[in-house]
């Protein structure tokens, strides 16, 4: 329901005003100080980096231990057999285990933000009040939730089943594990004391050969087996870092900004906070001798004798590296309040930070963000500073607890108001001249006639007198209801319609799917969506059934019973019902709940193995464009199509092709007969989402096609069984029906003059290069949207609207519009300052995965690591003070950079080997490019939190902690989980207290890991434990297995795929720490 529209007229209390469309005051130079911060320091002080003092470490050496690798950086001590602390056996799943188990977690909504005063649904403010600018750059930086950081890679393992028979295991001897080994004890050193980074700690041990260990394709140079350095040169200089947060070497010049003529001071620039620096080489380092970088300490090549081990050398401390649950934190605390959208160009909270948007012009940031918001001015600028310009935008974003959902506005037969020329549709950003009689679009600088029934006089400073009772005025997003004309065949459309396609097959009767499915249907459909104003849901519903034939249903509810028309003929498929296969689910409950009896026992019996698929999809699109309305089928399949039928698929299981430049022939469909009937789904608003329940190869990379095309979605359930995933079906099915949505849409970005959109990425079909088609749209499908210039800007504000046309689930067409506006720069330290990282990192991933599936692997991935490195290296060129080559200086907002390309280049989807199934690697693809901005940075970088010293009394989630071994002790527990996954890994020390409450066990080693879910006792801890399980569901659009890991257990290599700041202990990938070190290098090679 739209507030009165007396609301839209009343300021909120307190919130100043400026008129929309004119351009944002400048910030007042200097800025006001932020409470609590030191003012007036020395230029040395305000410039100091994050973090503590380095840190020495020393090791005692062992002379009887044999020696094949070492522990990742900074591991905690090792009991005896290994595993966490210290680093994981090197066993991976036998063949013939029982399929991981997960408990059914309930449905609900995400927990609510932080509790705030209602705020009143006003659209505008007026005049005559100063403007407030929150969160400009120079206010204290932009924190994120605590405890949710970005997010990781998948591990070597069937999305959502058990663990591969027939995965390759390396020797148990190749990974000797460690006895426990004493803290180290930790001194202060002055910096210049402090060791590159990769020179670890070391101890003494006997010279050993050792096998040469692969690298990543596209990688940079790989530390070897847990020990060996980075192939190189001897003598090769290590690029010298030190822990963001390291003071500047003495008598070197601070990192910071250059102060450039009219420019903030560096202590105000970007939040207050200084780049970060990371000290060079300097005098006390111990620099190694002229060893090879490829060999172990003390061994000199594979053609020299022993030389005696070196002595141990420094390394840096992990901790002191910039980490996202730090960013985060802050983030949160400094931006997690409201965050009005009242100038151009204001940089919003991170994605993972809870805060409250109040709409005043610009959309909110869960709409749309930019990963720039000041643009530069030419196209010289942009290239040299290789930061993309990126939009992503959700259109149908979930709004938060007390957020105001986008108005609908009415103007009848009138239509919507748009601009003669460029055809955009009124906004905040039009300006209305000559008395009122026209307005100017400032897209495209044309001057519009205003249509008689929309007149209206202008105020003293040229603004409407209605300004503030009309949304499309003063709101960045908002609903126009459409007219005919922008219906299909002028035709007003019909409410849309769910179609349930379930495969019959042997296969599915026998894991218990069809039964659990018709057992659970009605409650499922009562979830069905309701438009706002309306009581009841308007959409209707139909069941299709299939194996080597196709069977539609008659439901209508003058029938006593269900009727079953069969297909047999399915070369030509056809729609033998004209009435009563789409039906209410109301009025014909009778009718269904019969039907939901009869499937089961007709057939039970079955042994058909063989089945079709592309003919049941044509039978659904043709059911809904008999009844002339959109919709979107719901396909519950099981086995690769290879019934005598169109769309017959060859198996082409070789998974050996992965991670080699042949990938892309198994990574591509194998036939177009699925691309093809995709877009014709998209030609009638049909979208598709399938529910595969495999358990052998699929061919997802063919058959997904029609969910890409059609903006539909995949889960995967391999090795499907009722009693231990039908919760979960149920539940994703749940969030699925229910969740916004929108059909048969049109999407289309209207940018100001100078600049245009040139590529898109993500989950729908392109018939033209401007419009994109998507049979439909819910709340977490993002499309991510490259700009380019295509002349010099002015120094007037960039313009950006994204306008989508669609139908509502109520059957009304509407069109949604989402306005941003940015500021323009001619300086590169003005576009460091606005960069959204959480934004870059999506659109990286999206556009690499479009890449990857016609390019070889290795050049997508070495072009990543090269674009970043172009990125800081212009930074350190052209934004920071002359300082010692040595330090590796990052810009605030981009200093997890590093981080988050190294989390991009470890994930399934872009370096998923042969140790992952065709079907996983293809999922995993489909997933991030449809995946919105919250779910990215938590599937990127995995959150992983302790279990076993929560308060009981709490009802929070706890704070997330570094997604590394090294913060896994082995009296905790931990829950790691990226939105696809989820472990609880449980230490061989923890408390008999804990195991007995929360697993009724008297110790670890007595806790069944096969079981589903987590045990239900009656006590605090008990229900602690289990309520955070169930609020990380709640949390995600579909719901993960729970898997039980103990300490040395064989699953441990599985969760240890997820430690994304530990160095790859299969595919031997860089740790955060040496990746930093390698991106270190290459911006000094592109320096000099």
């Amino acid at each position: 329901m739209n507030p009165p529209m007396s609301a839209y007229g009343q300021p909120p209390q307190g919130w100043p005003q400026q008129g929309v469309g004119q351009a944002a005051a400048a910030a007042p130079s200097p800025l006001p100080p932020v409470n609590g911060a030191p003012q007036n320091l020395p230029n040395q002080f305000q410039n100091m980096s994050l973090g503590g003092p380095p840190f020495k470490h020393e090791q005692a050496p062992f002379p009887n231990q044999p020696m094949v690798g070492r522990p990742p950086s900074g591991a905690p001590p090792v009991a005896p057999g290994g595993g966490i602390p210290g680093g994981f056996p090197q066993q991976q799943q036998q063949p013939g285990q029982p399929p991981l188990q997960n408990g059914p977690p309930p449905v609900g909504q995400p927990p609510g933000m932080a509790a705030r005063p209602p705020v009143a649904p006003n659209y505008g403010l007026p005049n005559g009040h100063q403007q407030q600018q929150p969160n400009q750059p120079g206010m204290p930086p932009n924190p994120m939730v605590p405890g949710q950081p970005p997010m990781q890679y998948a591990p070597p393992q069937p999305m959502g089943g058990p663990p591969r028979p027939g995965q390759p295991m390396p020797a148990m001897g190749q990974q000797p594990n460690y006895p426990p080994q004493p803290y180290q004890q930790q001194q202060q050193q002055p910096p210049q004391q402090f060791a590159p980074p990769p020179l670890q700690a070391q101890p003494q041990f006997p010279p050993q050969q050792q096998q040469p260990y692969p690298g990543q394709p596209g990688m940079p140079p790989m530390p070897a087996p847990p020990g060996q350095y980075a192939p190189g040169g001897p003598g090769m200089q290590q690029p010298p870092m030190s822990g963001p947060g390291m003071p500047p070497m003495p008598n070197a010049a601070p990192g910071g900004y250059p102060m450039q003529p009219g420019q903030m001071p560096p202590q105000m620039q970007q939040g207050g906070a200084p780049p970060h620096m990371l000290p060079p080489h300097g005098r006390g380092y111990n620099q190694p001798g002229p060893q090879g970088y490829g060999q172990m300490p003390g061994q000199q090549g594979p053609h020299y004798p022993p030389a005696p081990a070196p002595p141990a050398q420094n390394r840096l401390d992990p901790d002191s590296m910039p980490n996202p649950i730090q960013v985060m934190s802050e983030n949160q605390r400094s931006c997690g309040g409201e965050f009005a959208t009242n100038a151009a160009g204001l940089v919003p909270p991170l994605a993972t930070t809870k805060f409250i948007t109040q709409d005043q012009g610009n959309s909110g940031p869960r709409y749309m963000r930019s990963s720039m918001y000041n643009v530069p001015v030419n196209t010289d600028m942009m290239k040299q500073s290789a930061v993309p310009f990126a939009l992503i935008v959700s259109p149908f974003a979930r709004a938060a607890e007390k957020e105001l959902a986008p108005p609908i506005v009415n103007f009848g037969e009138l239509g919507p108001i748009r601009c003669i020329r460029c055809k955009a549709y009124m906004c905040p950003f039009m300006q209305f001249i000559d008395g009122g009689r026209r307005f100017q679009c400032l897209l495209c600088k044309a001057t519009t006639e205003v249509p008689a029934e929309y007149f209206q006089h202008l105020d003293h400073t040229g603004q409407r007198m209605d300004k503030y009772e009309r949304p499309e005025l003063v709101l960045g997003t908002y609903e126009f209801v459409a007219t005919k004309d922008y219906c299909r065949n002028n035709t007003p459309p019909k409410p849309p319609a769910m179609v349930f396609v379930i495969d019959v097959s042997y296969n599915n009767v026998k894991s218990g799917l069809v039964h659990l499915l018709c057992a659970e249907i009605k409650n499922i459909i009562s979830h069905l969506p309701v438009d706002e104003g309306q009581e009841r849901t308007s959409m209707k519903v139909g069941f299709i059934t299939y194996n080597s034939s196709v069977h539609f249903y008659n439901c209508k509810s003058s029938l006593a019973q269900p009727q079953m028309m069969v297909v047999g003929d399915v070369q030509e498929m056809f729609m033998p019902l004209l009435d009563g296969f789409l039906v209410d689910p109301e009025e014909s409950s009778v009718v269904i709940d019969a039907l939901m009896q009869q499937i089961p026992k007709m057939f039970g019996d079955t042994r058909e193995t063989e089945t079709i698929l592309l003919p049941a999809l044509q039978a659904g699109l043709e059911a809904l464009k008999a009844s002339d309305c959109a919709g979107k089928l719901y396909v519950f399949h099981s086995s690769l199509p290879t019934a005598e039928a169109p769309g017959k698929l060859k198996a082409r299981d070789d998974r050996k092709l992965l991670g080699t430049d042949k990938e892309k022939t198994v990574l591509t469909p194998q036939s177009t007969v699925y691309n093809m009937l995709g877009q014709e789904c998209v030609g009638a608003g049909v979208s598709v989402d399938l529910f595969i329940m495999n358990n052998s190869y699929i061919d997802l990379a063919t058959i997904g096609q029609v969910s890409r095309l059609t903006g539909g979605e995949i889960y995967k359930y391999t090795y499907f069984q009722a009693d231990i995933d039908g919760q979960r079906l149920v539940n994703d099915l749940i969030k699925n029906i229910s969740r916004p949505i929108a059909f048969d849409t049109v999407m289309r970005v209207r940018t100001s003059t100078g600049i245009r959109p040139t590529d898109f990425f993500g989950h729908f079909f392109m018939s033209n290069t401007t419009d994109m088609e998507i049979a439909s749209v819910d709340c977490d499908k993002s499309v991510a949207i490259e700009i380019k210039h295509d002349d010099k800007l002015t120094d007037e504000n960039v313009f950006i609207q994204v306008a989508l046309l669609f139908t509502s689930c109520s059957g009304q067409r509407r069109l949604r519009v989402l306005n941003l506006s940015l500021k323009t720069c001619n300086q590169l330290a003005d576009l460091f300052r606005s960069c959204d990282l959480d934004t870059t990192i999506l659109f990286f991933a999206k556009q690499g995965l479009f890449k990857l599936l016609e390019n070889n692997p290795k050049a997508i991935k070495d072009s990543l690591i090269t674009r970043a490195a172009q990125i800081l290296a212009c930074y350190r060129k052209n934004c920071a003070s002359p300082t010692s080559a040595g330090q590796l200086i990052l810009p605030e907002c981009m200093k997890l950079l590093p981080l988050y390309i190294s989390c991009l280049l470890k994930n399934d989807a872009f370096s998923g080997g042969s140790d992952l199934t065709l079907d996983d690697r293809s999922y995993v693809i489909y997933f991030v490019q449809s995946m919105d901005l919250l779910t990215s940075v938590r599937y990127f970088y995995p959150r992983l939190m302790a279990v076993h010293d929560v308060n009981v009394d709490d009802s929070n989630v706890p704070a997330a902690i570094r997604c590394t071994a090294d913060k896994m002790m082995e009296d905790g527990a931990y829950i790691l989980e990226n939105g696809i996954h989820m472990f609880m890994w449980l230490g061989l020390g923890l408390s008999p207290e804990f195991t007995q409450s929360v697993f009724g066990a008297q110790c670890t080693q007595q806790i069944d890991t096969d079981r589903t879910g987590l045990p239900v006792f009656d006590n605090p801890l008990s229900k602690r434990v289990r309520g955070i399980v169930d609020s990380i569901q709640n949390e995600k659009h579909r719901c993960m297995r729970l898997t039980l890991v103990k300490q040395r257990d064989k699953l441990e290599s599985v969760l240890r795929h997820f430690l994304v700041e530990d160095r790859g202990m299969s595919d031997g990938s860089a740790s955060y720490v040496d990746f930093l070190c390698h991106m270190h290098k290459e911006i000094r090679t592109l320096l000099s």
